[in-house]
């Protein structure tokens, strides 16, 4: 039986589209695409979408349901470092580099805009 190999594309929705380009873009780059209603970012083979909700918007609670986190791979610690730099540099306000009690990985966590949890995580 065949398995699905990768993640094609991520939606989640936002409250505002510029505010929410402006954060990633910080971190992710010039996005592939950007108009009044969505903004796309090329991450690897995936494709990450901010869109804005189809009626109104309710802030969630990451908590209890939704979207607990956002993880973004990377290889090493010179790299997770260079994203703590340009976090700080962007102004992110951010754990810095942590070690997962469950994993003894690295990892750094955020929180964008919206209140969406986002991690870039150590995969060794």
């Amino acid at each position: 039986m065949s398995t699905p190999k990768f993640i094609d594309h991520i939606v989640i929705i936002v409250k505002d589209v510029k505010r929410t380009a402006k954060f990633y873009s910080k971190f992710l780059g010039k996005p592939g695409r950007i108009d009044k209603e969505s903004v796309m970012y090329q991450v690897g083979d995936m494709k990450l979408f901010f869109v804005l909700p189809y009626k109104e918007y309710r802030k969630h609670d990451k908590d209890k349901y939704s979207l607990n986190h956002l993880a973004f791979g990377v290889r090493s610690v010179k790299e997770l470092k260079d994203f703590e730099n340009k976090l700080n540099k962007g102004g992110i306000k951010n754990s810095g580099i942590k070690i997962s009690k469950y994993s003894g990985k690295e990892y750094i966590w955020l929180d964008d805009p919206d209140g969406y949890r986002i991690e870039f995580y150590l995969r060794s």
